[in-house]
């Protein structure tokens, strides 16, 4: 009777073996599941790390620069062409902006705001791409979202960068100047080049391969001055509006930080820009010792500032559109390759 007792209440022996089973199967589910999400840990850390490295370094197209550079040169050639004539003024020509505007209207119509246009573009196609480009890869390279550059290093980059622009870019520059001031020469001096590549080759051919480096010196400290306070400050204005005020990455910040940039450029380029455009524009030897004398006997100081105003008002509105475009470049560049603001 005993023995009945036991075999209905207590557990089978088929029982105890799938007991047995079940309760050694169990902790090894356990393990394997445990093993997996410590597994997958680190797969899902990496992933956020990688995307935000990705953040943090992007790698823009080199030619960015002088993309946006040439776009704005099309808008504000104009007013670069009356700076280069009020700095090369000379006799009875007019004194101001305006009148020199209705002077090159009147004896050369609207088309003659827009001499010297092609060497314009091949100077940004050559010296702006240089020290954009130079200066966003070693913005790229040294910086991060997370750690900005402090203002020295990026005047320093941003140095460095102009530097080599106004190197490579120094025969279109002195081709732009020859051409926006042919037309206020007298015609017997005219070089009367038809566009920058038959100016080019005429350059080399009448006065030797020593030519395209004719005011490398000032141009290339110009081109230094210039991209230290214009892209460094940018950046700078940039950060603070972003940071200090309610504005984001967005159009008025663009807007903003480019005029202010404008603002500086003008101002601490102002007396090399003299100097670069008078002994670009000279055909035979022109040291720079010697403008600078010929410059303070016939002016003083006030050389310095020079064209300052038509200088500004053409710089101005060629940094706004400069790096609008840029931001317009890259904002299209991030939203082709999927990556977020």
């Amino acid at each position: 009777m005993q023995a009945v007792t036991t075999g209905l209440g207590g557990p089978s022996p088929s029982d105890s073996k799938h007991s047995s089973a079940a309760s050694a199967t169990k902790p090894a589910v356990q393990a394997i599941m445990e093993k997996q999400t410590t597994t997958d840990r680190p797969v899902v850390a990496a992933t956020t790390t990688t995307t935000k490295s990705k953040q943090q370094t992007i790698h823009y197209p080199f030619w960015f620069g002088g993309s946006a550079s040439s776009m704005a040169a099309t808008v504000t050639h104009p007013l670069d062409l009356v700076k280069v004539r009020l700095q090369m003024r000379t006799g009875d020509a007019p004194k101001s902006m305006s009148g020199t505007v209705l002077h090159i209207v009147r004896n050369h119509g609207i088309t003659g705001l827009y001499n010297g246009l092609s060497a314009s573009l091949l100077r940004q196609i050559t010296y702006s791409t240089t020290r954009f480009g130079i200066y966003e890869e070693l913005k790229s390279r040294f910086t991060t979202r997370d750690q900005p550059a402090s203002f020295p290093l990026l005047i320093a980059m941003a140095t460095v960068s102009g530097v080599a622009g106004g190197l490579v870019g120094n025969v279109a520059d002195v081709l732009n100047v020859r051409m926006q001031h042919d037309a206020a020469l007298p015609p017997a001096q005219r070089r009367n080049y038809a566009h920058a590549i038959d100016g080019l080759t005429r350059m080399t051919r009448e006065e030797g391969f020593r030519s395209w480096f004719r005011g490398v010196g000032p141009n290339s400290a110009r081109a230094a001055a210039m991209t230290a306070s214009q892209l460094a400050s940018y950046d700078v204005f940039k950060r603070i509006l972003i940071k200090h005020t309610p504005l984001g990455d967005d159009l008025a910040t663009h807007f903003s930080a480019s005029f202010l940039a404008g603002v500086a450029a003008a101002t601490v380029t102002s007396p090399i820009d003299v100097i670069k455009t008078r002994v670009m524009s000279a055909s035979g030897k022109s040291s720079m010792g010697h403008v600078l004398g010929d410059l303070y006997k016939q002016e003083g100081l006030r050389w310095m500032f020079k064209g300052w105003v038509p200088s500004f008002l053409r710089l101005g509105p060629q940094t706004i559109c400069t790096f609008i475009f840029l931001e317009g470049h890259r904002k299209m560049y991030k939203k082709i390759k999927g990556i977020e603001e």
